[in-house]
């Protein structure tokens, strides 16, 4: 429930990275010079392995289109990019074109600092904000009264979206005596699935759940479905314990995952790659996992039959809601020389026919809404359920990255069976009260 990193193909350019000042040092004196820029050339810095290929052929398109010559430098992994984009803030050496791998806090500080512009106005001009799916804006917009204090307005521009949903494989499906084309959308009938997978001794659930930020995107979909966002909201707020009723009823579905023996052998402590691998393997049913799972499991098995289902509703009450937004954007750099420049190719990036190219060569959801008509049918089945997407951002709070860390740890050990959700929540509401005594000590 807070803003934050899911490194890899296409996921959410969001992370916390805590970065020593000697190692900001040593970063700018190695290899953080200001960047040489030519006249009529833009500089992109990006840390997208899979798509460095796709984005080299476009500044070739687009350079034979414009005459002006777009320069991608690839930094990777995702924390070493971040250091490096960090350092380069410290000496002033940004690159026309970046994107902010920081929780929302940082990235507010480096549009206070002045290295992000603002792309409101030119959002408005020619319909180009019309042209996104609207979520996919939401993680870049700063709305009126923000508690990190910048001016309402949106900051990025986003080249792809995502929202995670459970992902089942259909030939196994079958070999249980399930419909393949009729998946389960309530809780019951995807306890009853698990039943009849096991009873064939197929594993049933898979997810890389020792990356608990798969644990509390889970457990997001299920508590804005069972009390809906306002209720969330309070929780966030303090003014709802983690003790409630409803969130007990959240906990103990977990809990249930763990009695009927639902979750694939290793899950709590496993990675995401390796329960990709798994899945694509065919050595489990259903995956919790991303749209960026389309290019992975292509890579893995490209015969694997699957289809994609919305986590199962647990309650009539509320919509079903799905974890998801804006996958990856670049930011403007307020001090560019060639800032128009940058603009006009991130428009001309964000347009049908790229987005097209991007998503046919990278697997990943466009963040145009008009791209989406033409691309692959398992890439359609997740943006056909963009509209079911929540995210972090369009709260006007967000909690404490303690109490996310205290309810993250704490699924794991319901799903292993060492805690109560009782325990659990009473565990969370505690870290809760203590993270507000300590924010309310610092107000005064």
């Amino acid at each position: 429930m807070i803003y934050r990193n899911i490194t890899g193909r296409g996921k959410i350019a969001i992370m916390g990275a805590a970065i020593s000042l000697s190692l900001l040092f040593l970063l700018s004196l190695s290899g953080c010079g200001r960047p040489v820029r030519k006249e009529g050339e833009v500089m992109v810095w990006h840390w997208m392995t899979d798509r460095h290929e796709a984005f080299e052929e476009l500044a070739r398109q687009y350079q034979e289109k414009t005459g002006i010559s777009v320069k991608f430098e690839l930094f990777a992994p995702s924390d070493v990019y971040s250091s490096k984009v960090r350092a380069a803030a410290q000496t002033d050496t940004l690159p026309d074109i970046f994107g902010v791998l920081a929780e929302t806090r940082d990235f507010a500080s480096f549009i206070k600092a002045g290295f992000v512009a603002d792309l409101t106005g030119e959002m408005n001009r020619g319909g180009w904000e019309k042209s996104f799916f609207p979520k996919a804006l939401d993680i870049n917009r700063f709305d009126a009264d923000n508690e990190y204090g910048v001016k309402p307005g949106i900051y990025g521009i986003p080249i792809d979206v995502m929202n995670i949903q459970m992902i089942y494989n259909k030939r196994l499906f079958e070999k249980a005596g399930l419909d393949p084309e009729m998946p389960p959308q309530t809780w019951d009938e995807f306890l009853a699935a698990g039943e009849k997978l096991k009873a064939k001794g197929i594993q049933v659930l898979i997810s890389g759940f020792g990356e608990t930020w798969l644990l509390d995107c889970l457990a997001s979909n299920f508590s804005w479905n069972l009390m809906g966002r306002d209720k969330v909201i309070d929780t966030i707020k303090g003014e709802v314990s983690y003790t409630d009723p409803d969130w007990l009823t959240v906990f103990r579905l977990f809990q249930t995952i763990h009695k009927k023996d639902l979750l694939a052998i290793g899950a709590v402590t496993m990675v995401n790659k390796v329960a990709e691998q798994n899945f694509a393997n065919e050595r489990a049913a259903i995956a919790f996992n991303g749209s960026w799972c389309v290019n992975v499991y292509d890579s893995m098995n490209p015969k694997l039959d699957y289809g994609i289902m919305p986590p199962p509703k647990i309650s009539d009450k509320f919509p079903r809601a799905i974890w998801g937004g804006s996958g990856s954007s670049f930011m403007v750099n307020e001090r560019s020389p060639a800032k128009q420049d940058a603009v006009k190719f991130l428009r001309w990036l964000t347009d049908t026919q790229q987005q097209i190219f991007l998503s046919e060569k990278t697997r990943n959801l466009p963040s145009n809404k008009y791209s989406a008509a033409k691309i692959p049918e398992e890439l359609r089945q997740f943006a056909d359920d963009m509209d079911l997407v929540v995210h972090p951002r369009q709260l006007p709070v967000n909690e404490f990255s303690r109490v996310v860390e205290a309810l993250s740890k704490g699924l794991q050990s319901i799903l292993i069976g060492e805690k109560t959700p009782e325990q659990i929540a009473k565990y969370v509401q505690s870290v809760k009260e203590r993270e507000l005594k300590r924010a309310a000590q610092r107000k005064r």
